[in-house]
C-alpha cells in the first residue's frame, strides 16, 4: 500500500515571517495568536492543489525559530497551544495534513537548560546536555565555559543527543506534538548531521504513535539514502534537483536537470524507490523568481516540479512570482504576506492559476505521482519524459525557448494509439511508426495521457 506522502503536494510556510512576528522574542509579552492568520490561507492552499502543509518552526525561540528556548510551548509571538490545535483541526477538516519542523540538532542560548548552565557553571545538572562544554576556557560569547556551536554559530548550541536525558526530553515533546496537535509528521532540521541512532529511535517513536507518520530529513550534500536507509526516515530534501531546476533554464542547458532526473529516478536510478522532497525554493535559499533571468521560465520550471518523480513543495508567495534574496540575514526570504493583497500585487499574476492546473493534473494522474521515469528527449531548451504506472502512461514535454517547439518522440505504444492532452482538453497525439509528434508552446508544457 502506498504511503499518503506519494500523493501529496506540499505548501511550505515560514510562520514567523508570513505572520509578521517581531524579529526577537522578549519572553515577557502575553501570547499573540498571529498563527490564526493561517486559517485565511487554507482556501488558497486548496485552490492551489496543496493537500499537506510543512509549517516551519513555531515553538518558543529567541529569534528565527531554529534557536529553540522551549520545545513544550508555542512561540508566544505566534500564540499558544490552543492556537496551534485550532489551526491543525481546521487544516485536517479541509483535507490538509500538517508537518512540523523538528529542530533537534541544536537550541538557542535562551534554552532553559543552557540558561541554567550559564547561571550555575560546573554545578549545573545540565552540563552534559550540550556538546563540547569545557570550563578551562571561555566561549566567544564570553561565557565562563566554551561549547560547540552549530556551524561555528554560537547562538545555536549543539545538543548532546547521546545523553539519555536529552533524548527523553525531546521525545517527550514530540509525543506531545503528535497527541495534542494531531500532526502527521516531521521535517528534521540538519538531519544529515544528527547521529543516525537518534533518528532511528525518533522514527520508532513517531511510527509507534502514528504508523503513517512521515519523516523527512534535511540533507544538502551526499547520498540521500544515508538518511532513509541508515536512519529509517521516509524522505530527504532533494537539493540536487533544486539546483538543476533553475540553472538548466538560466544556462539553456536542460541536459543538467535531465542528468539529475535520470541518475535519480531513471532505469537503474539510485533513488527510484525513494520519494524525495522536491522544491524550487525554501526559507534558506533565494526565491526562484530572483534566480531566474527570464520570468517566463517560472512556467516550465513548475511544470517540471509537478510532473517529476518525488513529493513536490511550493514555498509561500512563490506561486505569485515573489522574489527574495539573502541580505545580512535570511529575513528577505521569509516576508510578511497577507491575503488577498499578495495575490493582487503578484509579479506573475497568472502563475498561481498555472500551478493549480498542474497540481490538478498531478492529482488526477496516478502515473505522475507514482510512476517510473524514462527520458525520451533532451535538448538545450526542451526535455521530454514518460511516467508509467501499471496500465497508465503520461508523456511530459517541456519547452523553455522563446518560440514553440516541434518534438518527435519515441513511445512504446502500438501505432494508432491516441493520447489525450491533459493540459489542453480536446487535443491529442496519435502514435505513428512508434513515435508521436507534438508542438509544445513557448515556456510551457504538453502532458499526454493514455490508459493502456
Amino acid at each position: 500500500m502506498n504511503h499518503w506522502s506519494q500523493d501529496a503536494v506540499f505548501y511550505h510556510i515560514y510562520p514567523l515571517g508570513l505572520c509578521g512576528a517581531p524579529r526577537r522574542n522578549d519572553f515577557s509579552e502575553q501570547p499573540t495568536p498571529r498563527l490564526a492568520e493561517l486559517h485565511a490561507w487554507i482556501g488558497h492552499m486548496r485552490e492551489l492543489g496543496a493537500n499537506a502543509l510543512y509549517l516551519g518552526p513555531l515553538f518558543e525561540s529567541t529569534a528565527h525559530g531554529y534557536d529553540t528556548a522551549d520545545y513544550y510551548h508555542v512561540d508566544r509571538r505566534l500564540g499558544d497551544s490552543q492556537t496551534l490545535a485550532d489551526l491543525s483541526a481546521a487544516l485536517h477538516a479541509a483535507g490538509i495534513r500538517l508537518i512540523l519542523d523538528g529542530v533537534f540538532n541544536h537550541v538557542g542560548r535562551d534554552f532553559w537548560a543552557f540558561r541554567d548552565l550559564r547561571a550555575n557553571g560546573e554545578g549545573s545538572p545540565y552540563r552534559d546536555w550540550f556538546v563540547g562544554v569545557d570550563f578551562s576556557r571561555r566561549s566567544p560569547c564570553d561565557d565562563s565555559f566554551s561549547y560547540a556551536g552549530w556551524n561555528s554559530n554560537y547562538d545555536l548550541v549543539k545538543l548532546n543527543l547521546g545523553n539519555p536525558a536529552v533524548r527523553e526530553h525531546l521525545f517527550g515533546a514530540v509525543r506531545m506534538w503528535f497527541e495534542q496537535f494531531g500532526i502527521d509528521g516531521l521535517r528534521l532540521d540538519v538531519a544529515e548531521e544528527i547521529d543516525p541512532s537518534f533518528l532511528r529511535e525518533l522514527a520508532a517513536l513517531c511510527k509507534g504513535i502514528r504508523p503513517d507518520a512521515w519523516l523527512m530529513g534535511e540533507q544538502v550534500h551526499g547520498d540521500y539514502r544515508s538518511l532513509t536507509d541508515g536512519a529509517h526516515l521516509d524522505s530527504a530534501t532533494n537539493y540536487e534537483l533544486y539546483k538543476g531546476l533553475y540553472s538548466s533554464l538560466n544556462d539553456a542547458n536542460y541536459f543538467e536537470v535531465a542528468y539529475a532526473l535520470k541518475r535519480q529516478f531513471g532505469p537503474g536510478g539510485i533513488y527510484r524507490s525513494l520519494p524525495l522532497y522536491n522544491f524550487a525554493d525554501n526559507h534558506d535559499v533565494a526565491r526562484v523568481a530572483s534566480l531566474l533571468r527570464n520570468p517566463r521560465h517560472l512556467y516550465p520550471l513548475y511544470a517540471l516540479l509537478l510532473t517529476a518523480p518525488g513529493v513536490p513543495s511550493i514555498y509561500y508567495g512563490s506561486e505569485w512570482g515573489i522574489g527574495g534574496v539573502k541580505a545580512k540575514d535570511d529575513w528577505p526570504l521569509r516576508p510578511r504576506l497577507s491575503l488577498p493583497e499578495a495575490a493582487q500585487s503578484a509579479p506573475q499574476p497568472e502563475l498561481s492559476a498555472a500551478i493549480s492546473r498542474l497540481t490538478a493534473l498531478r492529482h488526477a494522474t496516478p502515473a505522475l505521482r507514482q510512476g517510473d521515469y524514462t527520458q525520451l528527449h533532451v535538448a538545450a531548451e526542451q526535455i521530454a519524459f514518460a511516467r508509467r504506472l501499471g496500465e497508465q502512461i503520461a508523456i511530459v514535454a517541456l519547452n523553455a525557448s522563446s518560440a514553440p517547439s516541434r518534438l518527435d518522440l519515441p513511445v512504446d505504444l502500438p501505432d494508432g494509439t491516441r493520447l489525450a492532452d491533459a493540459l489542453e482538453p480536446g487535443r491529442e497525439a496519435v502514435v505513428r511508426g512508434g513515435r508521436i509528434s507534438l508542438e509544445v508552446p513557448t515556456c510551457w508544457a504538453r502532458v499526454l495521457v493514455h490508459a493502456l
